[in-house]
């Protein structure tokens, strides 16, 4: 029987993909419990799932909020910046009907009939999530259940609904961190690290494959850790050729990977096993020693590179991405030019750069040697031009290369799709150009490179290659 309708309600999500996963859950809650999904402007109700990563994430969550406001409309925040701080950012947003934690997650359909109705709602108050499940990970995948951990629901009620057609699919497959990176509020926020069992992970993927998802993008905090908790550290190893078996599925990327963590045979998995992407999104946050010691992190440029080596190695097309911070607390000009050394010598397809800021309740707040906001500046200005000078030359090391691309968009004439080095939404993508006729998003094709525009490719479809 289907429940009485509830009323409507728009889903806007910001942040990363883990994001987007657990927005999927919610819609899938909703319209259990009798919700009508809508856009923002025909929805009795917006939820903003936001984001709490940054400054930058927090004030466009926060500016989200606003905006849905303005229209006229409820709206409730849930999310990381909502878990994050609850009755905190009710106080200062009022123009939040509701600020929830992950803890409404199970029970978000009541939570929004009380907004509808004009009920008060309390607002979430926050906690370290660290301290909510145990310390030794071998007790956590029990303890998980007695948990809210958003994004380890998947059951035979399939508490999922797709928020789009896209030919790519996010899945989980762990949420929390136990790294304790000095910078990083993340495991306070999200908790420690819990990994799902294999056999949901599968059974959820193949639910994507039936609706339509020809990419999945494995996600978490930690991909590199997958497992650790369910007694088997090389339980990746064996669950990707598993997922890369899935009827339908074609292409299979893994996301979030520590470089002090990944094992020479996980490496030679994701470089070598068909259906799984030789891509390797590094996290390797700078190249000093010195400032990853400052960081919890470790490394070098030697170690990094020798890491890079063997990815190429096995699989000389890999891409390769990565993140870096600067102005990092007593970081030096020699510390700036040795990770300009790393960059120059890594070749990555991409690379992200952020200034460091101070977040709430991490040990690099209390650090010394802090850098004026200027120099910090200066510095994001100074590496993020040579990575955009670097990325534009590994583009240009792929002219001739033969490439798959996966289409996702048809658009005034062109087709842009990403090849397997490129990850959604963050790694570039690929104009096609030639025999078009007939291809439409979610095709695979093959194309040989004929330019570039930055990260950006241009390529050539190889007439019958479609797929």
């Amino acid at each position: 029987m289907q429940p009485a309708p509830a009323g409507s309600v728009a889903i806007v999500t910001l942040g990363c993909a883990r994001n987007e996963v657990d927005s999927e859950e919610l819609a899938g809650t909703l319209t259990a419990g009798g919700w009508q999904l809508a856009p923002s402007e025909a929805a009795d109700v917006v939820v903003v799932n936001t984001c709490g990563f940054i400054d930058s994430a927090k004030k466009d969550s926060i500016d989200t909020v606003l905006a849905a406001a303005d229209t006229g409309k409820k709206v409730v925040a849930v999310g990381c910046l909502a878990e994050r701080y609850g009755e905190q950012l009710a106080a200062a947003l009022t123009e939040a009907d509701a600020v929830l934690g992950f803890d409404s997650y199970s029970s978000i359909d009541d939570r929004l009939a009380d907004v509808l109705a004009g009920r008060p709602v309390v607002p979430h108050v926050p906690t370290d999530r660290r301290t909510l499940l145990p310390i030794s990970p071998a007790h956590r995948p029990a303890a998980a259940a007695e948990v809210a951990v958003p994004g380890h629901r998947w059951g035979p009620r399939a508490p999922r609904v797709r928020l789009d057609d896209s030919p790519v699919g996010y899945l989980k497959l762990a949420s929390g961190c136990d790294r304790r990176c000095t910078f990083c509020a993340i495991p306070s926020f999200r908790g420690a690290f819990v990994s799902r069992p294999a056999a949901e992970i599968v059974a959820e993927a193949q639910w994507l494959a039936e609706h339509g998802v020809r990419e999945l993008v494995l996600v978490s905090e930690n991909s590199t850790s997958y497992g650790k908790d369910l007694g088997d550290l090389r339980a990746l190893e064996a669950l990707l050729p598993e997922l890369a078996g899935i009827s339908g599925i074609d292409w299979v990327r893994v996301s979030y990977l520590q470089p002090a963590e990944l094992r020479p045979s996980l490496l030679r998995v994701i470089a070598g096993t068909p259906g799984v992407l030789p891509y390797f999104d590094l996290s390797f946050q700078h190249a000093a020693p010195g400032v990853l010691r400052r960081m919890k992190r470790f490394g070098s440029t030697e170690s990094f590179l020798g890491l890079l080596d063997e990815a190429r190695a096995l699989a000389p097309a890999a891409g390769a991405r990565s993140n870096v911070i600067v102005g990092f607390p007593g970081e030096t000009e020699d510390d700036v030019a040795e990770l300009e050394r790393f960059l120059t010598l890594a070749r990555l397809d991409v690379v992200g750069v952020f200034g460091y800021s101070d977040e709430e309740g991490t040990e690099a707040e209390r650090f010394d040697g802090k850098l004026a906001a200027d120099v910090i500046a200066a510095r994001v200005a100074r590496i993020s031009a040579l990575a955009d000078e670097l990325m534009s030359q590994r583009a240009e090391d792929r002219l001739g290369e033969t490439v798959e691309v996966l289409i996702e968009s048809a658009a005034d004439g062109e087709l842009t799709g990403r090849a397997a080095h490129q990850a959604p939404e963050t790694d570039g993508s690929v104009r096609l150009t030639g025999a078009l006729a007939g291809l439409r998003p979610g095709v695979l094709v093959r194309a040989v490179v004929t330019g570039t525009d930055g990260a950006d490719l241009i390529a050539d479809v190889v007439a019958g290659s479609a797929r």
